[in-house]
């Protein structure tokens, strides 16, 4: 079974950093795509950044690139969503998410994935 457990949510002041992890199981590693995505209240859910590991590609939507890094502890089943100078607007709720196979720029669409975590709430005041 497929399992993806999302933690590190919290409330942070603008310009602060939150570290998100995804622990994954029920499946090998390195062939699936895994994925963040967020949704804030109203709001779609929006893809904001992926990585297919097994041929070396990230993606990042634009808002948050140079500010956020997705990697992986192969080691651990974990993937990781570093946050860094976050703002107002990156309030939301953060899932993870994984699909077989690997994926290119769709990585980012919210209907590549099969399967999600609960999700964790992100909080950042201005």
């Amino acid at each position: 079974e497929v399992q993806l457990v999302e933690s590190g949510g919290g409330l942070v002041q603008a310009g602060g950093s939150l570290r998100l992890s995804c622990a994954v199981s029920g499946f090998t590693f390195d062939e699936y795509t895994i994925g963040w995505f967020r949704q804030a209240p109203g709001k779609w859910r929006e893809g904001v950044a992926c990585i297919s590991s097994r041929i070396g590609r990230i993606e990042y939507v634009d808002s948050v690139k140079g500010r956020f890094t997705i990697s992986t502890d192969n080691a651990k089943n974990t993937v990781y969503l570093e946050m860094n100078s976050l703002k107002p607007e990156d309030t939301a709720a953060y899932y993870c998410a994984a699909e077989r196979g690997q994926y290119g720029s769709t990585c980012l669409s919210f209907s590549t994935y099969e399967y999600w975590g609960q999700g964790t709430q992100v909080a950042v005041s201005s």
